[in-house]
């Protein structure tokens, strides 16, 4: 075991030692396994970050709380067949509202985006979300300064507003806000409220939105909207019977015949997490296969420039033969210098990779951090392309006669 090790040893100082007369051909050889380590340890940070931020942000959906609405989550192709679907109207939610027995609470609510201003600040494509009293209850508004809506301004749909932090700190800068006219569209709003932070959701941020009360929506901007209905569960237990009881009383409302489908849509939180793991999946199914790509074609690489280190060391080779040097030591030197190489290639990729979560961090609204698992991943993959593109060049090493080695110049 010990004699194992000073061998282990001699061939690492070797290898190091020609590493450092070659500086140039070394770095360049190890660039293939930089990119594909790389690829895959910062692809698996950002989706290691994002699988952190999405347990939080989808529980602001909540996992007892059902949407009806005009399509899908997931679409797919058939988006056009969806497209054509009479809207979600009022009368559809009230009529789920006065029927429906396992519900918490039950709240329409619909949309649009509009410019907002502020004397002489102003926002594009905003998005204003017409809301009801139960709206509070289902998504859980927590109000930083100022209030919610009454019971009469959603009645008589004023032209009161709550608008998100976000919203807050770009329009009116450090004024406070409560009390303030600002127009949505051409409308003029009294600013009831700020949210408190939200956060946001996949990417998209939920302080950059206004509230209004939902007959408002239809009185200033049209009612040819599809709406939504949202109806949080009482017991999440009975999540499936409370659906089918949605479906019966939609189907109810839409006046749909036993044979014919659904002409409207029940989302809940489990659609977002089907979405969200065939985005991840194929992030990786791609980072997976340019990092097998860039090591593949760095391992060919390595095995090139190590059969011209044999060349050029025959003389080496023939007098460490002559020295009594067995093939297995040749073979062991050459293995390790290869290992070697693809090694730290595999380490300069990880503290890269470092610097691009960082930047991540930084610069874009997703959040990033390198999982250890990932780290291992990329030196194994990387001390695996040494050991499997380096055993050709070490056997022909090993093979090479003495003799003839000492006669090549």
């Amino acid at each position: 075991m010990i004699s194992f090790f000073i061998k282990l040893w001699e061939s690492v100082l070797i290898a190091l030692r020609a590493l450092a007369q070659n500086k140039m051909r070394a770095i360049l050889t190890t660039l293939g396994i930089i990119i594909g380590v790389l690829t895959v340890v910062s692809v698996a940070s950002i989706i290691e970050g994002l699988n952190e931020g999405f347990a939080s942000q989808i529980a602001n959906i909540g996992s007892n709380t059902i949407y009806v609405q005009k399509y899908p989550w997931v679409a797919g192709r058939d988006w056009f067949k969806y497209r054509n679907r009479p809207n979600i109207t009022m009368k559809d939610a009230k009529y789920v509202q006065e029927h429906m027995k396992n519900a918490e609470a039950i709240a329409p609510a619909t949309g649009t985006r509009q410019s907002i201003k502020y004397r002489d600040n102003s926002l594009t494509a905003i998005g204003v979300t017409g809301v009801t009293m139960e709206t509070e209850i289902i998504e859980g508004f927590n109000i930083k300064d100022g209030r919610y809506f009454t019971p009469l301004e959603i009645s008589k749909n004023k032209n009161n507003v709550i608008i998100g932090y976000e919203i807050k700190d770009k329009l009116f800068k450090n004024r406070y806000p409560i009390g303030e006219k600002i127009r949505i569209g051409t409308i003029p709003y009294t600013v009831i409220g700020v949210m408190e932070k939200r956060g946001s959701i996949l990417g998209h941020s939920l302080d950059s939105e206004v509230y209004v009360p939902i007959g408002s929506i239809f009185k200033n901007f049209g009612f040819h909207r599809s709406i939504q209905i949202s109806v949080r569960v009482a017991d999440p237990s009975m999540i499936e019977s409370s659906i089918d009881e949605l479906r019966f009383l939609m189907r109810i409302s839409r006046k749909l015949k036993p044979h014919e489908e659904d002409n409207f849509s029940i989302n809940q939180q489990e659609a977002l997490t089907e979405i969200y793991n065939k985005l991840t999946g194929g992030l990786y199914t791609a980072a997976l296969g340019i990092g097998v790509l860039s090591l593949l074609v760095g391992g060919i690489g390595i095995m090139n420039i190590m059969l011209v280190s044999v060349a050029e060391r025959r003389k080496e080779i023939g007098i460490r033969k002559a020295l009594g040097a067995k093939r297995s030591i040749i073979t062991f030197q050459f293995i390790i210098e290869s290992i070697i190489i693809c090694s730290v290639g595999g380490l300069i990729a990880i503290l890269l990779s470092f610097l691009v979560s960082i930047l991540i961090d930084k610069v874009t609204p997703f959040p990033s951090s390198v999982p250890l698992w990932s780290i291992f991943m990329g030196l194994g993959f990387s001390t695996f392309v040494g050991l499997f593109f380096g055993i050709y060049p070490a056997r022909k090493a090993a093979k090479l006669d003495p003799i003839e080695c000492l006669h090549y110049e």
